[in-house]
């Protein structure tokens, strides 16, 4: 995952041609981080019959991106909770300096995305369309090639969409990806990167899959795409600039702009579910890791991760002050 605004352009390739570079120099691509202090806490609740970590030493990795350093805290605060003796390497810049880190045993454990890992670290040509065939895929090939362990992913997928908002939704009574053709064809006008108007697996694609080809007369005329960074994207979809703005499924912004994703029923986007990677010696040491984490895992959500992001994306908190509370507002820990 390459960084931006708030999440990455983690689909792109170019993070392919940077893991190259930092496999010769990691020193040269900084694996600088900024770490803090990992709150005191008791585990409690589902977790407080939990197998203990007393005597493992764990090196926490995260990218810089919000979503994933508010993980990394989680994992940083449950281990800590544990016994185990943690060190904080979240926000390292850049999905390759992250992944050569974990390659080269310079961080133990770090949340993963599944398309991530599969396209671009694994450097597969597809996508697979079953979240659960897509991650069984990725965990026995970087296994099999890279000693690394993937354990059960959660139900969020942050992946792309398309998000309109409420008014629009309710004006053309739509939900989802396939109903874009009940928007009369003048008013089918997107909000895109541009890097996602060109890739092979972008716009051009999705219109085609749902029946409103680029550029024909029952589609969307090219006049009606609008190029954008970002995070520029969200606001310019609630301020009515377009119809429908591209964004990703767990982003904080559509939460606080109030915005409408929609489903991408034909199932066209990859999957990018997240799923905690560990280095083989350390799950071979301590495969009770799994059992701490499972009851987490599955609590984070799509709706989950939209708010955690938004509090620190939208209103200013710190990373680990959500992490720790949300943990405490789920019962898994209490404080010391």
């Amino acid at each position: 995952m390459t960084s931006r605004a708030t999440f990455p352009r983690r689909r792109g390739r170019a993070g392919v041609v940077l893991a190259g570079v930092c496999a010769l120099a990691l020193s040269a691509c900084g694996l600088r981080t900024a770490g803090g202090n990992v709150p005191d806490a008791d585990l409690a609740g589902p977790l407080a019959q939990a197998p203990r970590l007393d005597g493992a030493e764990i090196k926490v990795g995260s990218k810089n991106f919000s979503e994933n350093i508010i993980l990394g805290k989680i994992a940083l605060i449950l281990f800590n909770a544990a016994g185990a003796e943690v060190s904080d390497l979240t926000n390292i810049p850049g999905s390759a300096s992250a992944r050569q880190a974990q390659l080269s045993g310079d961080i133990d454990a770090m949340w993963e995305y599944t398309g991530t890992g599969w396209l671009q670290y694994l450097t597969q040509p597809e996508a697979i369309k079953d979240q659960t065939q897509q991650y069984e895929a990725v965990r026995d090939l970087d296994l099999k090639r890279n000693n690394l362990v993937w354990l059960p992913p959660a139900p969020m997928n942050n992946t792309y969409a398309f998000a309109v908002t409420k008014a629009t939704a309710a004006k053309y009574k739509i939900s989802k990806l396939s109903q874009i053709a009940k928007v009369p064809a003048a008013e089918r006008t997107f909000c895109v990167e541009s890097e996602f108007r060109d890739r092979n697996d972008g716009l051009e694609g999705m219109l085609k899959t749902y029946d409103v080809p680029l550029d024909s007369p029952e589609g969307v005329p090219t006049k009606n795409l609008r190029t954008f960074q970002t995070g520029a994207i969200y606001d310019a979809t609630a301020s009515g600039s377009c119809t429908f703005g591209e964004v990703f499924t767990t982003d904080g912004r559509i939460l606080a702009l109030d915005l409408v994703v929609l489903e991408d029923d034909r199932k066209y986007f990859p999957n990018y579910n997240v799923s905690m990677v560990l280095d083989s010696r350390l799950e071979r040491e301590h495969p009770e890791i799994e059992d701490l984490l499972a009851p987490v895992t599955a609590k984070l959500t799509d709706e989950v991760l939209i708010k955690l992001n938004a509090e620190v994306d939208v209103d200013g908190r710190e990373p680990t002050d959500v992490a720790r509370d949300w943990l405490v507002d789920e019962g898994f820990i209490s404080p010391s």
